[in-house]
This record gives structure tokens, sequence and C-alpha cells, in this order.
């Protein structure tokens, strides 16, 4: 009788496939399929958990075949990120001005980063002290336990290395190896070789011109190849968002999201504020805050829905580009140092409201002292955040173990961690975009013309 049951569910969600492809047929707008998919895998979802059960084998077997189409978008994500990033810096200095200064932008656009990244972090131990969170409160189940096995494992290897070598850790040795994403900082190390292959290539274009021109053409040639692969890839979205949120609320554990949903509330009232800010900083520039908001919405919406800010790099920078009037090369440099450096939500507030959380269950006293290193720590490794899942957890392990924190009992939360992963993720995307903008402004090279201009295109994600 099982194998029917799951043979119904599994018709019933190719049926809801056939719905998204028809809308594509019907050429209705990408962000409205991906917002529609959002939807119904929650609606899908919650009926399934509701009839099943989230423990139900009938319900482990549709999401292990449903998984197919779910995880297969977060692989093939995961698969661009290292060529994304990396041709994505290459052809931000083959696109820029050999007049233009890439250290005074980039370096701005790393300090506003960071600067926002503090502000987060100020703004997540604020949320928690005022939501008096406490883990001590809360109890771990199986999942959590297993969990927990895992984030102790992992922060055994942090352990081992003292601050400055952390550091040293984030420069690539074997730029081959971090392509491979094989060590927890690849990211940011593949972000430093394409830099330095930047910086050579401004050279080259110095000294020998002709050669220069012809690495410069290859360059562009190369990214907008590698374009159009992100762009075979997310034009999928819309179902794997479908596959992800029926299987996300049909295997959620609805009680512990319940007992955690004060943590869920502070982590979203934290959130909202830091995107407040991020508004507050573009209309110190000049600029109208309200039409910021008009033109980053699309991007944010896939960045929330797909939970992968690498995964939104494409649109982050078209929407720079397109509708906000930021040169190229801000605009790919913005985007790809924000997917490693500075990540507001899942590398500040999530790590610092987890310090304040864990705080009292470790019998640390929360003072001045310890709020300000806190806020240290998360800044310091707020360096070398992935950008595509298990970011937020890498950078809460090392902040946790650098301040001789229980990493284990970060594992409390595993059962709102999709939940919460969205908003964050959303937050570290506007936090790019806000970077971008406001180097360029305070460079003088925004275009007015183009950030004002109230009719703009869609944001192209098909291929």
């Amino acid at each position: 009788m099982d194998v029917l049951f799951i043979v119904i569910n599994l018709i019933a969600f190719l049926l809801l496939i056939g719905a998204l492809v028809y809308l594509k047929r019907r050429n209705v707008k990408f962000s409205y399929r991906v917002m529609i998919g959002l939807l119904i895998g929650l609606i899908f979802g919650a009926a399934l958990h509701l009839i099943y059960g989230a423990e139900n084998t009938v319900i482990t077997s549709t999401m292990d075949w449903i998984s197919i189409v779910g995880s297969g978008f977060v692989r093939l994500l995961q698969m661009i990120v290292m060529p994304l990033i990396f041709i994505s810096i290459l052809s931000a200095f083959a696109k820029m001005d050999i007049k233009e200064k890439f250290l005074k932008s980039g370096l701005k656009i790393i300090g506003l980063l960071l600067g926002t990244t503090a502000i987060a972090a100020a703004i997540g131990i604020t949320a928690a002290l005022v939501f008096n969170l406490d883990a001590s409160s809360l109890n771990l189940g199986e999942a959590e336990n297993d969990r927990a096995l895992s984030l102790e494992s992992t922060a055994s290897e942090v352990q081992d290395q003292t601050l400055p070598q952390q550091l040293v850790s984030l420069l690539p040795a074997n730029p081959f190896l971090d392509f491979t994403g094989d060590r927890a900082t690849s990211t940011i190390a593949v972000v430093f070789f394409a830099i330095f292959l930047g910086i050579s290539f401004i050279r080259l274009m110095q000294r020998n011109p002709e050669s220069g021109d012809k690495i410069r053409q290859g360059l562009i040639a190369l990214n907008d190849w590698i374009m159009q692969l992100v762009k075979i890839v997310l034009a999928l979205t819309p179902y794997g968002i479908l596959a992800i949120m029926t299987s996300t609320v049909a295997t959620s554990d609805f009680q512990a999201i319940y007992d955690l949903g004060l943590f869920v509330v502070a982590s979203y009232a934290a959130l909202i504020t830091m995107y407040i800010i991020h508004l507050l900083l573009i209309s110190l520039t000049g600029l109208n805050p309200i039409q910021y908001v008009k033109k980053t919405s699309e991007a944010l919406l896939f960045a929330f829905t797909s939970r992968s800010s690498a995964g939104t790099l494409p649109l982050n920078i078209q929407t720079q580009r397109t509708r906000l009037g930021v040169p190229a090369s801000i605009a790919n440099f913005s985007g790809s140092f924000g997917l490693s450096i500075g990540q507001n939500g899942c590398a500040g507030i999530y790590p610092a409201m987890l310090g304040i959380m864990i705080a009292p269950a470790a019998g640390i006293e929360i003072n001045a002292q310890f709020i300000v290193t806190l806020i240290a720590v998360t800044v310091i490794a707020s360096l070398g955040i992935a950008g595509v899942g298990g970011g937020a957890t890498f950078a809460a392990i090392i902040v946790l173990s650098t301040m001789n924190l229980p990493v284990a009992l970060a594992a409390v939360l595993i059962s709102i961690e999709p939940l919460i992963d969205m908003g964050r993720t959303a937050l570290n995307v506007n936090g790019s975009m806000t970077a971008g903008t406001i180097t360029a402004k305070t460079n003088g090279t925004l275009d007015k013309n183009v950030y004002n201009d109230e009719h703009f295109d869609e944001l192209t994600a098909e291929a």
C-alpha cells in the first residue's frame, strides 16, 4: 500500500512541475514563477505532512525521489560557484578602464562589507539580548545530537589553528585544489587568485597593450560563455524551489519550530533592521531608497527562495548594472567579494546571536568586553564564507570556538535553519549590492539617469 501512496505523491509532484512548465510557455515572468513555485511547494509539503506525518516511511521515500529535483538543483548551483566567482572577478578587470583605480574601489567595497558586518553583528547581539535568547533552556533531540557531533568534528579542525594561521589559510597555496572547494576557505582563496591574475593583467595592459587586448577579449568571451551556463542552471529555479520547499515543509518538525519560534522572530527582527540600515546608508549618499527597493526586489526574491548567494550572483550584477547604474567593474567586484567577505546575514547577525544565546549555557558573563570581542571576532570570521550552503555554519564554528563557547549547542537550531537561512541569504545579497551602489556613487561613476529611471526590464534568468 505504501508504494501506491508514494506513486500518487510523485504523480502529484510531476503535475505541479507540469503546471510551472505551462506557466513558462504562457510567458509568465520568471520572478512570478519562482514565487509560485515557492508557494505551491509550501502548500504541497504541508499537505503531505498533515496526511502522513514527518517521519512516515511514505514521506521518507517520496522525498528521496523529489530530492532528485531539489538536491540536484542545489548541486548544480554548487557546480557553478567557483567558475562564476573566478570569471566574474577577471571580467571585472577586463571591463575596467585602464585609468580606473582598482585599489580604491576594491578597498572601499571590502570596507563597506566588513563595516556593515560589524553593524550587523551589533544588531544580532542586541536582538538576542532584547528577546532574552538562552540555549541552556533548549534540549537536543536525535537530529540535533547528530548535528552537534558534526559541528564538534569541524570545530576541532579549526581549533588546531591560531587566528593568524587561520588568516594565512585564506591565501591560495594550490589554487587548482581550491577550485574543487576542498578547504573551508577555498572560496576566498579563489577570489585572491583571481585578484592576483587581474592585477597582473593590468600590468600587462600597461606594458604590452597588444597582448593585453587579446587577453581582454578572451576574458570577456569566457565570461559570456560561463554566463550561458549560469542561465541554464538558473532557468531550473522554479522547479528546484518547488522541490526544496516541498521537502522542507513535509519533513519539518513543527513542534520544534514552535519551540524555537522566538529565535525565528528575533532573527527576522534583526535581519529587517539591518536591511533598513542598508537603505539608510543608500539615502545618506543622496540616492532615493524607495527606487533602490523597487529595482532590487527581484534579485532579493531569488536569493530568498534559492538560499544561494552564489546562485544569485548573475542577477546581483545585472541589477547593479542595468537598474542601479553601477559600472560593470564595480558591480562585478562587489558581487564577487560579497560571496566570500562580510556576509551581513550569515556571517554577521547569525554567529553574533548564537554567541549571546550560548554564553549563559557556558557560564560566561555577557559584559561590554565580551560584546566588543564578539563583534571583532565576528568581523574577522566573516572572511572566506562560502556563498552556497554551510557558510553560516562555518562562520558560527569559527566565532564560537574562538570565543571558547560550546560549538555543539549551535545544533539546537537545525530544525529552523532553512527558515532563517532564506532571510540571511537575501540580506547577504543586499549587502553586496549596497556596497557596490555606494562605492559607485562616492566615486562619481554611478549613472544617475539609470538609477532614477522608473522604467526597467525584468531580470533575465532564462537560457
